[in-house]
């Protein structure tokens, strides 16, 4: 199970996923043990396959050993590694994902003038070491002043490297999903009251604005196969014009708008994998 300090505001619906896919594993005939990240940590796991929602680094870097030693891990250490802000941002624009323009720097250099060069006015600053567990490891700035500002704030709480993307203007979405399966579920997070940290007020309703659901699959599909995550989440902007650019990008969210109808089809995810595992 993850730990409550990386379920911000959402320990309940984190639990509760968990929780259903477990419930759905074992009407496959599945047993399953069912422990803490703490308990990961302290070296009581000794299972050959394992499911988590892991988000401590240590419990990342057990899970990378334990894939090494030939485990099956779902989903993926490097998976969850892959997540965290700049390997994403890396990943992603070398795969050519849509992804928004971005700037990968220390937080103690001087940006602004590489900002206003760069025609960067609003953006979003997110650290670039890890995933986010404050509200305040992702800010909106207004300008680059703002930035830098921000930047130095990072700095002084400890965090070297952070991650400016570019503002992009249109309806945020937010999807879930599950590789190698049919299920996939999009809304508009703002629309339905769902927030973590309050930061979808930014974009403000959604316009409605029409665009390509097959294409939307296709992008967070192949974004989820060069991240390695299985069991993945996210949120995107749909332009004006219909373009559809990722801006985020999770291991194993929490599926709360659609959690019933998600568990089946990620405990169908991690039972293929089992089968295909115990093959080799």
């Amino acid at each position: 199970m993850r730990a409550g300090a990386y379920s911000p505001n959402h320990i309940g619906n984190d639990t509760a996923i968990f929780n259903a896919t477990v419930e759905q594993l074992r009407k496959r005939g599945c047993e399953v043990n069912v422990y803490s990240e703490e308990q990961l940590i302290a070296g009581e796991v000794k299972e050959r396959i394992v499911m988590n929602m892991c988000r401590e680094q240590r419990s990342i870097a057990i899970l990378q050993q334990m894939e090494d030693d030939g485990c099956l891990v779902i989903n993926s250490g490097y998976g969850i590694e892959n997540c965290t802000r700049e390997r994403m941002t890396r990943i992603l624009i070398a795969s050519n994902i849509p992804y928004p323009e971005s700037l990968i720097v220390n937080t103690n250099e001087v940006v602004r003038d590489r900002m206003i060069e760069e025609g960067y006015s609003q953006a979003w600053i997110k650290r670039g070491d890890f995933h986010a567990m404050h509200k305040e490891d992702v800010s909106y700035v207004r300008h680059p002043e703002e930035a830098q500002e921000v930047l130095q704030e990072y700095f002084l709480r400890g965090i070297n490297r952070a991650v400016i993307n570019r503002h992009l203007v249109g309806d945020l979405i937010k999807f879930y999903g599950v590789q190698g399966t049919d299920f996939f579920f999009w809304f508009y997070p703002f629309d339905e009251g769902h927030s973590k940290y309050g930061h979808e007020a930014i974009n403000g309703k959604s316009r409605g604005i029409k665009f390509d659901i097959e294409q939307m699959k296709q992008i967070c599909q192949e974004a989820s196969e060069v991240l390695d995550v299985k069991i993945y989440g996210g949120d995107c902007i749909v332009s004006p014009e219909g373009e559809i650019r990722i801006i985020d990008f999770n291991d194993w969210p929490s599926f709360a708008p659609c959690r019933n109808e998600a568990a089946p089809f990620i405990a169908k995810c991690v039972f293929r994998a089992i089968k295909d595992f115990k093959k080799k």
